[in-house]
């Protein structure tokens, strides 16, 4: 049995590994989030020619949601060639996709050059930027987790979460320099390409840092023990790591799930869908929300260390409360600062839901980090994460464009947001805190239900 608290690595080292880490899901998360400000803002126009605006939008939004379906395809298949092979491996291969698919989109011909073969293109390159992104979340913050000292694994593992923010700061700082510079028809010509054509510099930087860094020694030193197992045992077969997830960890694959839904939906209408809200309904210039985005996104850079460092004083479940009732409580005052169309008052309320996001966002990669073994830690934490995406950040900002385009006001969308924090509540609520587990002790404690489980089914059959 492992000693109640792992001992630190190197300070040098581990901060290489969070480096590594937050560089990498910048990127990604930048290549992500360019793409769903470029839906708000001209892929209507560019790609779904002829419609209403509105319903340009709509469908603009529509392939941004196709890249959240691809995600649980990404966690699937990244997170069993993860608990199989390593975190690295996985890590490098997830940017060079990501990277490749968005400076794609990049050299993408519009509409009025080749017809409706142009959102179709497009349609696949989401799709190959969210397999993507299905594998990189979860890699990047185990990569930080089993690394780190585990009195502070909150604090350290909330790094790579900060590369949300980071990434929506790039995207949102890069397009709203552009349109500050170029003119309308300039942007919409050829200026829109320069953000995702960047992306190939970002990755290239991304790959050289990603690639100096170690595999996790959690998973080294689980690896070795599976092989010693096998080598012991030479009729025992090792279950795929999809399979001991549902065997031993299904009801922490739906907690997951259900913490995921308000902060997945807040985060997306609080960043994606104002683009729109506030254009339209707030009559607000594209280039104030733009701002608004940017200066909330540096305030959330900067909290989500702060609430994971909490996280490890508290309790992972206490700060992920707080952040799941605040948010549901801010909705109509948030709503309400938009409709008054005043800078600083979008300004106050995109940067107190991103604040309360934070509380959310930062504990949950240590959160669930802990709920798995080490050999079933990727799938289980992918799978969690992102099946969940499905359903909460998917069609987060195309549900409140469409209740925006039939009921013309914000109450229906702020009730959305509400029963998704209530849904949270309830799986936070229900789950057990683990900010004291050690990560080797539940290797052990997989291992011995494993054999058990093995042993019934050999007296089954």
């Amino acid at each position: 049995m492992a000693s109640g608290i792992t001992a630190p690595p190197p300070p040098a080292s581990l901060k290489r590994i969070v480096a590594a880490s937050l560089i990498g899901t910048t990127i990604e998360w930048y290549d992500f989030f360019l793409y769903g400000s470029a839906a708000a803002l001209v892929f209507n126009k560019l790609f779904f020619p002829g419609s209403d605006p509105l319903v340009g939008t709509l469908l603009s939004f529509l392939t941004y949601a196709v890249g959240f379906a691809a995600r649980p395809i990404g966690a699937l298949v990244f997170g069993h060639y993860g608990d199989r092979l390593g975190r690295k491996k996985l890590l490098v291969l997830s940017l060079l996709l990501m990277g490749g698919a968005t400076f794609a989109i990049g050299l993408l011909p519009t509409h009025a050059t080749i017809g409706t073969a142009a959102p179709v293109l497009l349609t696949v390159l989401r799709l190959v930027q969210g397999f993507a992104l299905g594998g990189e979340w979860g890699g990047a913050v185990l990569l930080v987790s089993e690394h780190g000292d585990a009195r502070r694994r909150g604090f350290w593992a909330s790094w790579p979460q900060t590369g949300a923010p980071a990434g929506q700061l790039l995207a949102t700082g890069v397009l709203s320099f552009l349109t500050a510079v170029l003119s309308d028809a300039a942007f919409g010509s050829w200026g829109w390409r320069i953000p995702f054509l960047l992306s190939g510099v970002l990755v290239m930087v991304g790959l050289w840092i990603r690639l100096s860094v170690d595999e996790s020694p959690v998973f080294k030193e689980a690896l070795a023990q599976a092989e010693a197992r096998k080598a012991a045992d030479a009729g025992a077969v090792e279950k795929m790591p999809l399979v001991a997830v549902l065997r031993h960890h299904w009801r922490d694959v739906l907690i997951a799930m259900g913490a995921r839904m308000a902060e997945n939906i807040s985060y997306y209408v609080i960043t994606a869908f104002i683009l729109v809200y506030a254009t339209t309904s707030a009559g607000v210039s594209r280039q104030t929300a733009l701002n608004a985005v940017l200066i909330a996104s540096a305030v959330h850079f900067a909290v989500i260390p702060a609430w994971g460092a909490l996280s490890d004083r508290v309790g992972r479940r206490p700060v992920y409360l707080v952040g799941a009732v605040g948010i549901g409580l801010w909705m109509f005052p948030f709503f309400s600062l938009i409709d008054t169309g005043g800078f600083g008052n979008l300004i106050l309320a995109v940067t107190v839901g991103l604040v309360l996001h934070g509380a959310m966002y930062a504990p949950q990669a240590a959160f669930f980090s802990e709920m798995f073994a080490t050999r079933m830690r990727y799938s289980g934490a992918s799978i969690g994460a992102q099946f969940a995406s499905v359903a909460a950040g998917a069609p987060a900002p195309l549900i409140a464009t469409a209740l925006l385009a039939d009921y013309g006001d914000s109450t229906p969308i702020a009730l959305y947001v509400i029963a998704a924090s209530l849904l949270t509540i309830v799986a936070v609520g229900v789950a057990k805190e683990t900010r004291h587990r050690d990560l080797a002790d539940m290797d052990t404690g997989a291992e011995v239900a494993d054999r058990a489980a093995r042993t019934e089914d050999a007296g089954v059959l």
